[in-house]
């Protein structure tokens, strides 16, 4: 283990709900709590770092209990929430004039699982653009400029066993036309989707529920996807070179000794992520690539060769499963968490620059 960054809790803030997610709004010290009151009524607050503490300088309340939520998918000047709620309804938030959110759609027929943006700035070329999961098994992508219904929606065939779809993550915009889409389901399996062609790209099932997915970075080819599991499970599939029949490579750990609720990359270095766990612990881990990528196999056919990952720090943060974990892509090392013991902690991690 690699002992040259520390994971340090800067700002604890207890609430009186449910935490689910959390989001920093770019440019800012600022950030956004999301989650649920006991009578699954719906919150959403946001708070100012102001001298070693978090001062809460708005609270929204809704009908119902918020799941998840992005500020991804629109420009800076806009400063767009996107919520996904346990009714299935997406919401759209200006936070300069929140008192009503200025669009509503009931998106799906049950809980909103995850949601993801992509495109605008910042954050992949193209239109800016949101994708939703579902515990209806369905993925929508959204175009904001055509409100009405989703501009894509990807299901179950009839006949096929609809599974829960707990996770979704975009990738690969690196034009107007070309975007993906990865989703996990709670039967292990993991797909990415190719939006301009409306086909499966590649899927695979990794044997455990998939909690969490996301790309090392959205506006690039596809490098890199990191899976995070039920059953302490950690997976990182080189994206880079597929085989015809064995598909791309991948690197398997286990980590946290509970399940794996999420997995965030680091915005100023792709190859370093955190993953946080059922047992209130973190992991910084380090993505090493091998010495070559990709191999003639046997069959005459390039396969990827996977690399290695590094534990660089493990600590405990938490008494409580930590149900999400968000970098700071303005700050080096400045992070963000929630927990099941109601508490939103502000994170330093040291040495980031010398791993």
């Amino acid at each position: 283990m690699m002992a040259r960054s520390q994971i340090l809790v800067h700002i604890e803030k207890p609430v009186n709900y449910t935490l689910f997610d959390v989001q920093w709004i770019p440019s800012s010290a600022r950030l956004i709590s999301m989650g649920s009151h006991p009578r699954g009524t719906g919150i959403w607050q946001v708070y100012q770092m102001s001298k070693g503490e978090l001062q809460l300088i708005e609270e929204i309340k809704t009908p119902s209990a918020i799941k998840c939520g992005t500020l991804a998918g629109n420009t800076r000047e806009d400063r767009q929430l996107a919520t996904g709620d346990f009714n299935g309804n997406l919401s759209v938030w200006d936070l300069e004039n929140s008192a009503q959110p200025v669009y509503t759609v009931n998106a799906h027929s049950s809980i909103i699982n995850g949601i993801d943006g992509a495109g605008g700035a910042n954050a992949g070329e193209g239109a800016a653009e949101l994708v939703t999961c579902g515990r209806d098994g369905c993925v929508k992508v959204w175009d904001l400029r055509t409100k009405e219904s989703p501009v894509a929606v990807i299901e179950a065939e009839q006949g096929q066993t609809r599974q829960d779809c707990w996770t979704v993550a975009f990738g690969g915009a690196t034009s107007n036309t070309q975007r993906l889409v990865s989703a996990g389901f709670e039967n292990g399996d993991v797909k990415i989707f190719d939006l301009k062609t409306m086909k499966v790209q590649w899927e695979t099932n990794v044997g455990y529920g998939v909690c969490s997915v996301e790309f090392d970075r959205k506006d690039i080819e596809k490098n890199k996807l990191t899976v995070c599991t039920l059953e302490s499970r950690l997976f990182v599939f080189d994206l880079t070179t597929k085989h015809p029949t064995k598909g791309y490579a991948f690197v398997r750990q286990k980590a946290h000794k509970s399940t794996i609720w999420t997995g965030r990359h680091l915005p100023q270095n792709r190859d370093v992520f955190m993953t946080c766990g059922g047992n209130g612990s973190m992991c910084l881990w380090k993505y090493e690539y091998p010495a070559k990528r990709f191999v003639e196999g046997s069959d005459d056919h390039f396969e990827g060769v996977a690399g290695n990952l590094q534990l660089v720090e493990e600590t405990a943060v938490a008494t409580q499963p930590i149900t999400t974990f968000r970098w700071s892509a303005d700050h080096l090392g400045l992070a963000a968490c929630t927990s099941f013991d109601q508490t939103v902690r502000v994170l330093a991690v040291t040495g980031l620059n010398c791993i």
